[in-house]
């Protein structure tokens, strides 16, 4: 009976090595929204509701992180995603709000390790 039981533990310990090895996860990154003062909180808000379907109460708390840290981690995700998504939110555009805003908010991928 010791014999099955370890051939199956090793039977396993093998599995799970090939299964890691042959996996390779892709890494994650974080794409951090920039503060700047030419941008409203209906902006962020509006922003983060159409591009990534926040809810207005998630969009809120992240506008105002990003008001008072001058950052803001919106995502986590794989770097293709997080580029796709960095690509929508420079190009959003201005904040009709703001006479003075001139183009979208700036974002940046950092790798999340």
């Amino acid at each position: 009976m010791q014999i099955k039981k370890r051939s199956i533990k090793s039977t396993f310990r093998e599995q799970k090595s090939k299964l890691e090895e042959s996996t390779s996860l892709e890494s994650l990154f974080h794409l951090i929204l920039l503060d700047d003062n030419e941008h409203s909180y209906h902006y962020v808000i509006e922003m983060l509701g159409y591009i990534f379907d926040y809810s207005e109460e998630k969009a809120w708390a992240l506008a105002r992180i990003v008001d008072t840290q001058g950052q803001v981690i919106i995502e986590t995700a794989s770097r293709s995603i997080c580029e796709e998504h960095q690509l929508q939110v420079h190009n959003y555009g201005a904040d009709h709000r703001i006479t003075s805003s001139k183009g979208s908010m700036s974002a940046i991928i950092e790798s999340s390790t």
